[in-house]
């Protein structure tokens, strides 16, 4: 979708329980391998609060923990990207600290975040957490990589207000997803590879983990965002909601009648990366 055809103007519903949010959030796709090499989607899982949500995406933008912390919503058209699809190694993922993965004990466990994929059984899900930039350059809406417009403070963390670098002056929303796969049908060690490796793999042929990606296009009507940034709001009672169910309803129908959840022999599109080194 180019930029000249923002959300707003396109889109007739939204799935946000903020009725003014059309933004596109997006993230691979979690399979599960069997021991037979076929593939099985692993379904979300809701989040607190959530528990009537189709999906179990929950999207947060954070305005700053300190007191006088200011930040400049994203403009129309803005758009960006965070990871690298073809990373296979911590080296390689050390450059994208802010992707991470929490192994669940319960619905509330946020803490023992890894780069890498949980190499043990998680008691309620892997969460994949996404924490985009919080730095922009104040001109491009967009780059060719999707990512030279926006950066990461220069020291320390967007939470304690660490400044930007001089190259991207303007503050922005901490934008951060928390995506909870229910890996819980697949955590019987039987079920698992023979040599003890973790069976998941991101849709892109990707069974480390340092794959991780996020993208996003902003797509809010007129001020909302920068009026819930200005009031440092939870619920936001200031901005038009809808609730869950009438979300739900917010559905594109099909366009191929095709089985995707069953049990597949090959991941769509991608062939099998056996050897990572």
């Amino acid at each position: 979708m180019p930029p000249s055809s923002p959300p707003p103007e396109t889109a007739t519903c939204t799935t946000c329980t903020f009725a003014d949010d059309f933004s596109n959030y997006w993230t691979a796709i979690l399979y599960f391998r069997a021991r037979n090499g076929t593939y099985i989607r692993v379904p979300q899982k809701q989040n607190l609060g959530f528990e009537q949500a189709n999906g179990g995406m929950t999207v947060y933008y954070i305005p700053g923990y300190l007191p006088n912390s200011k930040v400049t919503a994203f403009a129309p058209g803005f758009r960006m990207l965070i990871g690298n699809p073809n990373y296979r190694t911590m080296k390689e993922a050390m450059q994208f600290r802010q992707l991470t993965y929490t192994c669940l004990q319960n619905i509330l466990t946020r803490t023992g975040e890894t780069l890498d994929m949980p190499t043990k059984p998680c008691a309620a899900g892997i969460m994949s957490n996404v924490r985009f930039p919080t730095c922009w350059d104040g001109k491009n809406l967009d780059t060719p990589d999707h990512m030279s417009h926006v950066a990461y403070p220069v020291m320390g963390m967007f939470e304690t207000n660490a400044p930007c670098p001089a190259s991207h002056p303007v503050k922005i929303p901490q934008l951060f997803y928390e995506v909870i796969w229910d890996t819980t049908s697949f955590n019987k060690k039987e079920l698992w590879p023979e040599d003890g490796s973790q069976p998941f793999v991101w849709s892109q042929g990707d069974k480390t983990g340092f794959g991780n990606h996020g993208d996003y296009v902003f797509g809010w009507k007129g001020d909302a965002l920068q009026k819930a940034m200005d009031t440092n709001c939870d619920r936001c009672p200031q901005l038009r909601s809808q609730s869950l169910a009438e979300g739900n309803k917010c559905a594109k129908a099909r366009m191929v009648r095709e089985d995707i959840d069953g049990w597949l022999d090959s991941i769509p599109g991608q062939p099998m990366e056996e050897n990572h080194h």
